[in-house]
């Protein structure tokens, strides 16, 4: 069949069409990644401060107040060793925010004062998730000494956090997004990026097809198969636990799904998104720069930041107030 005029139009659009979407894709990747790089380097520069700060013995001069981010409250400085903030938990029973970090979990009464160090060994988690009241899961590294597999893979803690036992894939996974609503499990493999679900609590797992690569995931409150994932193309959402998955938005950033059913989205310019899941969203506040990790829980909004310091809204975004340091 003769290609016709309107057919090479329509061709030429749609090529022009697909290189836009692939430079919005690799503009959004150049963003992401640079911010991931800046954290890096913000945690580096901490550390090196400290030391700089532990060997100097002379005076300096004190920060100003206006070097501190725009936000209410002043946290006080928590753990002793502290450590680049990988996940937030609210406690189901109400008792405060669990930090999970690079140097082991601790927890924060959520008034400012000086978070305590919860697990008994400093387990580097790189996930971490409230599964139910009496179940936190995580994953990550050993602590230093801990006779174990590099990738902890999936681990369980039933006495809140303070010891971790093994649950499945150690050695095997090392989940960078880890996810989970009662028996329902999901996270993503750092190390073999994998998307995986699961259906008993985390005991056996199945692969799910990612329509691009995952930064983060969010769980509809009122259906542990509903699924939005923050992914390098945008949204995408699925009815069937990561079964099929269809385009759900073009922002790009970390996702909360709120108990009242409302969506969440810190996009790349720290701006905070709100609206139904299926529908458009629309600007709510900001925070003062890209957060780590970004979490919705009993009425509030949850964002952790390079420098360890954990904020709270509980006006949907519009303010935030600093609530713990580690």
């Amino acid at each position: 069949m003769a290609t016709t005029q309107s057919d090479k139009k329509e061709r030429r659009r749609q090529e022009r069409l697909e290189r836009e979407r692939t430079a919005r894709a690799a503009e959004r990747r150049r963003r992401l990644w640079s911010y991931a790089g800046a954290a890096a380097l913000l945690v580096v520069l901490a550390a090196l401060g400290a030391v700089i700060l532990a060997t100097d013995s002379g005076g300096g001069e004190e920060p100003s107040a206006a070097d501190a981010p725009p936000v209410a409250g002043a946290p006080s400085s928590g753990a002793e060793s502290g450590g680049h903030v990988h996940g937030l938990g609210v406690a189901l029973a109400g008792d405060g925010v669990l930090i999970a970090t690079h140097d082991g979990l601790y927890s924060a009464a959520g008034d400012g004062s000086a978070p305590v160090q919860v697990s008994a060994e400093q387990q580097d988690f790189m996930g971490f998730t409230v599964a139910a009241p009496d179940r936190l899961l995580a994953s990550g590294h050993p602590a230093a000494g801990q006779d174990l597999p590099a990738a902890l893979g999936l681990i369980e803690s039933r006495d809140g956090g303070r010891t971790w036992q093994p649950v499945s894939l150690l050695g095997e996974a090392d989940f960078h997004v880890l996810r989970a609503a009662g028996e329902r499990v999901y996270g993503f493999d750092g190390a073999g990026g994998r998307f995986l679900a699961s259906a008993d609590g985390g005991g056996t797992w199945q692969e799910r097809e990612l329509p691009a690569p995952m930064f983060d995931l969010a769980i509809a409150p009122d259906d542990p198969q509903r699924l939005i994932a923050a992914t390098e193309e945008g949204l995408f959402a699925s009815n069937d636990a990561g079964g099929s998955w269809r385009p759900a938005d073009d922002a790009t950033g970390l996702v909360a799904w709120a108990p009242s059913g409302r969506l969440f989205v810190v996009d790349e310019q720290a701006q905070v998104l709100s609206g139904a899941p299926d529908g458009p969203l629309s600007r709510r506040g900001a925070l003062p720069e890209l957060p780590v990790t970004f979490m919705a829980a009993q009425g509030a909004l949850y964002a952790a930041l390079a420098d360890g310091s954990v904020l709270r809204s509980v006006d949907e975004g519009a303010s935030w107030t600093a609530i713990a340091q580690v």
